[in-house]
């Protein structure tokens, strides 16, 4: 709880948090009036996938900035060498303050989208499942990338090392691992889909993609081919499930392996 509160403190302090959720409830807000012309039964699933397609872009980066720059400033202000010449382990610190962050990103952020729910009700008629497995999307990214965005401020020596780590993560995510599977895309057969489904699944945006899709129902797995049948090997939501277990546990083990107590401008 003290973490907790300390996170409050801090970032009712700082612009970074506020920033961010006013970039996305600006974006919310004019993909909402550029939907007003949709139609009232299905325009509520197409303002969503709209939404989700936009956000999808600034949620990874605004998360990775939060949480680096909240664990380097533990390192420029000391507190972090206080906090654990008390016999706190650094994982413990790094547990604690994961849990101070989710809960300061995710408040904001859940009570945003409620308010929104009631500002659609107006203009669509309302799909509460479907918008559950919205917002459960987007609380899965923002978990990926908070933990991934500690894990940079870990090990970051500078204000610069974050900005150049983020940018690359960001990068990497949405451009450069998709880039990578398509030069590999020729040699996939029937006995080998399973292990390129598995490493396209890595990519946390591709799997929250397609559980957000199908969970919808704008996409569908009737009719596939074999192929297609081995690709999909199992449901979306374990894919879902099974990125975020793995980013989380590396990106917990890589801040623990490599991080850094100091921090230099």
């Amino acid at each position: 709880m003290h973490y907790i509160w300390k996170e409050w403190k801090e970032n009712i302090r700082g612009k970074g948090l506020w920033l961010s959720l006013s970039i996305i409830v600006l974006i919310s807000i004019s993909i909402l009036f550029r939907s007003a012309d949709l139609s009232f039964d299905k325009g509520f699933y197409i303002l969503l996938i709209n939404l989700f397609d936009t956000i999808i872009y600034f949620i990874p980066i605004l998360c990775l900035f939060i949480g680096a720059f909240s664990i380097f400033q533990e390192k420029e202000q000391k507190t972090l060498i206080m906090l654990l010449t008390k016999q706190d382990s650094y994982g413990s610190f790094l547990l604690r303050k994961n849990m101070g962050l989710y809960t300061v990103v995710l408040v904001p952020l859940f009570a945003w989208f409620l308010l929104y729910a009631l500002l659609l009700k107006f203009q669509f008629q309302l799909d509460f499942g479907s918008y559950f497995i919205f917002l459960f999307s987007i609380l899965v990214m923002v978990l990926i990338f908070l933990q991934m965005g500690t894990a940079i401020g870990s090990f970051a020596r500078s204000r610069m090392q974050i900005i150049g780590f983020t940018i690359f993560v960001w990068f990497y995510f949405f451009f450069l691992h998709d880039f990578i599977l398509l030069s590999f895309l020729p040699d996939v057969t029937y006995e080998n889909v399973k292990f390129f489904s598995l490493v396209y699944f890595l990519n946390p945006l591709q799997a929250v993609r397609m559980f957000l899709e199908t969970g919808m129902g704008v996409y569908s797995f009737g009719h596939m081919s074999r192929l297609l049948e081995a690709f999909m090997w199992t449901k979306p939501v374990f894919f879902l499930f099974g990125n975020l277990l793995v980013w989380l546990i590396v990106s917990f083990a890589s801040a623990l392996l490599f991080n850094r107590k100091e921090g230099y401008e």
